[in-house]
């Protein structure tokens, strides 16, 4: 029996395993009993796979993405990547015989969507991370001419995109997406709003009993993730040299996470150089993967969790994180990052671009106290209603609202050969 849903998601970091394991978990429910088939990784299908066996759950068949389809579909270039993933799904719905797919991430797929690709008549959704063309009226005159250029390029890509038939529902993390497509766009209510899932939190874990990793009388910042260029380490570090004497003293930063290969060398430098110009500052970089217990427990034990995005456009599962622990957040102020940010009060923003603006915050922070950047009513707002079953339970009903698609005999468009002409010429 051919399973109802394929998901597809060729990046093994970050979100994708814990997102996966509350669809499971959910489509095995009486709510919505659904056979899924997870077209991932190898990696990533070897975790689905063990954990699916301790929780004894058979509703979902994997397919391990071959290490073509792995690379092509992670390229650098968003033209590549693109194709890549809409090649890949329309080969594994044709092969699993699923009569819709859904897109973990929908970005990537803008071009080839807004060119009419389809799916040998089957429909897909997807979850759209970067909608940033609405930003422009809460940044009147704040955009960069690239950023510009990039909302004009993307608006004409959705706009083409929605039309597309074969787009059944897109997801949007961001909560002020929606509203604006509707108006925005013609078949702009495919558009639906998604709550971002808080990870459930276990009081009775070893996390909740694991020591501090921090010292006593310091206020204590968290850095961690994925630590990339754009995540601020660089500029976090550069704005860690510019503190006086006395914040320094009363300073501990932790930095953990694996950092990206293309600037581990900067940040060994950046540190060394912190450590030996100013030593009243406590700070400690662990470079490694973090599982999910280490993160509940140093944002647990942090009295401030950073996320200095460097102009970044999308949601992240930082705020969430911060907010589940009853933390503030110290982030950018431009973006969906720093509106959530105001809008629910769940800390303080800056120019995070700059190290001596990120400096003079981290100083204020400290002078004035954790305590005071946050409100608590704004984050109990902010975390309501996102709980995996909310966020599984979203999903479901965007693409199995109404009778379910039935595929088509496939007919290929002269756009669609072009592509998979394209993609035979670079199969493994």
């Amino acid at each position: 029996m051919p399973p109802e849903l394929l998901i597809l998601e060729p990046d093994a970091r970050g979100h994708a395993f814990e997102w996966l394991q509350h669809i499971v978990e959910y489509s095995a429910t009486d709510r919505h009993p659904a056979r899924l088939a997870l077209a991932v990784p190898a990696p990533l299908a070897e975790k689905l796979s063990a954990w699916m066996k301790t929780r004894n759950l058979h509703n979902a068949e994997l397919h391990p993405l071959s290490p073509r389809e792995s690379e092509l579909c992670m390229h650098r270039r968003l033209a590549v990547s693109g194709l890549a993933r809409w090649w890949t799904m329309r080969r594994h719905l044709a092969e699993s015989g699923a009569p819709q797919g859904l897109f973990l991430g929908m970005d990537h797929l803008s071009l080839p969507l807004a060119l009419g690709l389809g799916f040998g008549g089957r429909k897909v959704s997807g979850i759209l991370f970067r909608p940033s063309v609405h930003y422009q009226a809460d940044n009147p005159g704040r955009l960069s001419l690239r950023e510009r250029l990039r909302d004009l390029r993307k608006d004409l890509l959705y706009r083409l995109m929605f039309r597309n038939r074969a787009v059944k529902a897109v997801f949007s993390l961001d909560p002020y997406f929606p509203s604006y497509s509707i108006r925005r766009y013609v078949s702009g209510d495919k558009t639906k709003p998604l709550s971002d899932p808080a990870h459930p939190r276990d009081e009775g874990s070893a996390a909740a009993s694991s020591p501090s990793p921090f010292p006593a009388g310091r206020t204590s910042f968290l850095l961690f993730g994925v630590l990339t260029e754009r995540k601020g380490v660089l500029v976090l570090l550069e704005a860690l040299r510019a503190l006086d004497e006395n914040a320094s003293r009363r300073t501990a930063i932790l930095i953990a996470g694996e950092i990206a290969p293309e600037i581990r060398t900067a940040v060994k430098e950046l540190q060394d150089e912190v450590q030996r110009n100013n030593p009243e500052l406590w700070l400690e970089v662990e470079d490694r993967h973090l599982s999910t217990e280490e993160i509940s427990a140093f944002t647990r034990h942090c009295d401030v969790v950073l996320a200095p995005y460097q102009r970044f456009v999308g949601s992240s599962g930082i705020l969430l994180w911060a907010a589940g622990a009853g933390k503030p957040v110290l982030t950018q102020g431009y973006g969906l990052l720093g509106k959530l940010a105001h809008d629910y009060r769940l800390g303080t923003t800056c120019e995070t671009t700059s190290p001596s603006e990120l400096a003079f915050a981290i100083e204020a922070a400290v002078s004035a106290g954790p305590e005071t950047l946050c409100d608590p009513c704004g984050i109990a707002r902010f975390l309501t209603g996102r709980t995996p079953r909310t966020f599984s339970s979203q999903l479901f009903n965007g693409m199995f609202h109404g009778p379910a698609p039935v595929p088509k005999p496939e007919r290929v468009t002269q756009g669609d050969a072009s592509a998979m002409n394209w993609s035979r010429s670079r199969a493994p």
